[in-house]
């Protein structure tokens, strides 16, 4: 067991920016060791998978396919594109699909971001990764705890106002907090933001929002001038792995990104699935639905844990708060450890703490392993471990700018929200350079000391 919780440790030190995968883990044997209430294989909370869809009798069906799936290449991005969009009711010509939202935001950076970008903080790391890795001042807009979250549109406005930023990125639903803007705000965000080069709004989980009828600016986008919405297929679909997403924008817009692709960008399995989706309607919307049921179900379930703040959500994930002295890493290695339960500890996440979890929404059958883990772990005596300075939350004050230029950084230690700016790895921190995941606790751990 002892050997195990060391390859654990050592998976996360080696993973700065983001968990582990999934396959990294089971290799390692990181879960099912025979700890208390461990199954076999990992219970994840940590992947934002739709875990209704596809179906079993899918599955079966690309199984049946698979050797012709991994024998023959794919047919062009332009035939499988058209296919997704007489699914969507989209236009073709209004429509970019790309290797999953990753390949699509790194065109977009690329082609369409000059020197700055504005994005509300916590949120999806590569929206701040990406643009700082091409040379791009990147200002970063503090949403408040306070407030849940909640971004509050004049003021983000105000913000993009004040840095001179030219491009401006919000995600609707947020990761990892899940807060939803209404339509109605995005659009009059998107009004007061028209003289910008870009806006960016990525939907990628919206989804599984069940908070008004029609949340999305697809439709909008297509007639705005400097308007892009990403939309995600691995998250909705529960098929992160085929790596699949696509935006919509105007004819010009759109182009321009489709241009840049690579000629095979997407895979067979992507294909298959796109052309498998008109027979499967039915189960993908009663899929969404059992989602927006389970997340009612778990907030309820995690809101009665002593001293754990829930915050509001409509993705298909909930954003916590752990009790006061409790450390995220320490009982993310805990859980995994002990419950083969994986979950997302965002002391790496600019604008969180390793006292923020996000976790995924699933069955009630894997909540109750989850929270069975977490009453064991947080409140049950534990050994005795190395003092770890008391910090004074900040607090709650009006946003500052946190702005960067250059190599991507880490978030700072801290229990509380993070109003402030983290420091900046060492130069190739990705491979050298002392590890720091931002929490003091974790850094003893893992180092030795």
């Amino acid at each position: 067991m002892a050997e195990a919780g060391s390859n654990v440790t050592e998976l996360f030190r080696a993973s700065t920016a983001h968990s582990p995968s999934y396959f990294t883990l089971s290799r390692a044997g990181a879960a099912g060791q025979g700890g208390a209430g461990s199954g076999p294989g990992i219970t994840d909370f940590c992947i934002p998978c739709n875990p209704y869809f596809p179906t079993p009798a899918m599955f079966e069906d690309l199984g049946e396919r698979l050797r012709d799936i991994l024998t023959y290449y794919p047919s062009s991005a332009d035939t499988i594109t058209a296919e997704l969009c007489s699914v969507l009711g989209l236009n073709p010509q209004t429509v970019a699909m790309g290797n999953g939202s990753t390949e699509l935001i790194t065109w977009i950076d690329h082609l369409l971001v000059r020197e700055s970008l504005a994005v509300p903080v916590p949120t999806f790391g590569r929206w701040t990764d990406q643009p700082m890795e091409t040379g791009k001042r990147v200002d970063m807009f503090p949403l408040p705890e306070a407030n849940g979250f909640a971004l509050d549109p004049a003021s983000f406005v105000d913000f993009v106002r004040s840095r001179g930023s030219r491009t401006a990125v919000i995600c609707n639903p947020n990761n990892p907090d899940g807060g939803l803007l209404p339509r109605h705000g995005v659009l009059a965000l998107l009004d007061q933001l028209q003289d910008l080069d870009l806006v960016v709004v990525d939907e990628s989980f919206l989804e599984f929002a069940d908070a008004e009828a029609d949340s999305s600016v697809v439709a909008d986008a297509v007639l705005r001038p400097n308007t892009i919405v990403l939309r995600s297929l691995g998250k909705n679909f529960g098929l992160h792995g085929v790596r699949f997403g696509y935006l919509v924008a105007n004819p010009g817009l759109a182009g321009r990104i489709r241009a840049a692709l690579p000629k095979w960008n997407l895979n067979s399995f992507a294909e298959t699935v796109v052309f498998m989706l008109k027979e499967h309607q039915m189960e993908y919307g009663q899929s969404l639905r059992l989602v927006q049921r389970d997340r009612q179900e778990m907030i309820w379930q995690l809101s009665r844990l002593p001293g754990l703040t829930v915050y509001p959500s409509q993705g298909n994930f909930v954003y916590v708060r752990l009790p006061e002295g409790v450390d995220g890493a320490v009982l993310r290695d805990r859980l995994l450890e002990e419950y083969g339960v994986l979950v997302r500890e965002c002391g790496n996440k600019i604008g969180s703490s390793s006292r923020y979890l996000r976790l995924v929404v699933r069955p009630q059958a894997d909540v109750q392993r989850l929270v069975a883990g977490l009453e064991r772990t947080m409140y049950a005596p534990a050994a005795p471990q190395p003092q770890r300075p008391m910090a004074i939350p900040v607090p709650s004050q009006a946003p500052v700018a946190v702005s960067y230029q250059g190599p991507v950084p880490v978030p700072a230690q801290g229990p509380g929200p993070m109003p402030a700016l983290a420091l900046p790895y060492n130069s190739g921190a990705y491979g050298s350079g002392p590890y720091g995941s931002g929490t003091a606790a974790v850094d003893r751990l893992v180092s030795g000391a």
